[in-house]
């Protein structure tokens, strides 16, 4: 028997979305597609364009700018969310960076200022959105954010980023704890390798992609709109009782052993 699950009496903010293969704009087409109401947020106007595209044919959706490091964009993009919802049912949180020379050279080298960057943006941001979330947030409500695995391995190259992504991780747990009287959870996705524009700034991306999908279980890497479905279970109700997780959709990669 299969399961509908209608979203129509829902409202989500997605973050971060970059372009149409955005891991964020997967989530959202799983929520627009069970008819939720969304807003997106995009950092740049360089973004702006994309995001105008890929949401004009879908009426119950608008986009504003912010850059979730910076105070005063999220105190004016909750605003927004507060005038167009009143309340919120979902927060995505699809925000990561790390200055590509932090990526390039050992781990070792990182610098303070590259660490800064990658910890506060790929981390602390989820924290700093949540709280300005809170105040909106139903009882019962879900907050998602997207993980790797280079958080508990090391792969090569992925340097201070998977230290970031640790971070996100155990900023999960802290938050699903004070969430936790309300009944408003807070978990974390850790997908396979993908091809996204993020990714691009991997150096040797393309080697570790191919190498994913040969060790995973399913010979094969995950897919984004497995990515998407899995958020969707995370956010509805469907995954009531699951809170301060870290949830695998990687095709099997993570339980295997590595080989060439």
């Amino acid at each position: 028997m299969s399961v509908t699950i209608d979203l129509s009496n829902k409202t989500a903010l997605v973050m971060g979305v970059a372009n149409a293969r955005s891991l964020g704009w997967a989530i959202a087409e799983q929520l627009l597609l069970a008819g939720c109401r969304v807003g997106f947020s995009y950092q740049g106007e360089r973004l702006q364009g994309e995001l105008e595209k890929l949401t004009k044919d879908h009426p119950n959706t608008w986009i504003q700018q912010a850059d979730a490091t910076v105070e005063e964009d999220l105190t004016a993009l909750f605003a927004r969310v507060k005038q167009e919802f009143g309340e919120l049912d979902y927060l995505v949180h699809s925000i990561a960076f790390a200055p590509r020379t932090a990526m390039e050279g050992r781990f070792l080298d990182t610098t303070t200022e590259d660490w800064n960057t990658a910890l506060n943006v790929s981390a602390y941001t989820l924290v700093a959105c949540a709280r300005h979330a809170e105040p909106l947030l139903r009882e019962g409500s879900s907050i998602v954010s997207l993980t790797y695995h280079a958080s508990q391995q090391v792969v090569p190259k992925y340097n201070v980023m998977g230290v970031a992504k640790a971070a996100l991780e155990a900023a999960t747990r802290y938050l699903a704890a004070d969430f936790g009287e309300r009944e408003i959870r807070v978990n974390t996705i850790s997908a396979g390798p993908m091809r996204t524009i993020a990714a691009r700034s991997i150096p040797g991306f393309g080697g570790l992609y191919d190498k994913g999908a040969r060790n995973a279980a399913f010979g094969r890497n995950a897919t984004s709109e497995e990515v998407g479905k899995l958020a969707l279970f995370l956010l509805s109700d469907l995954g009531s009782g699951i809170t301060g997780q870290t949830v695998y959709v990687d095709a099997g990669l993570s339980i295997m052993t590595v080989k060439e």
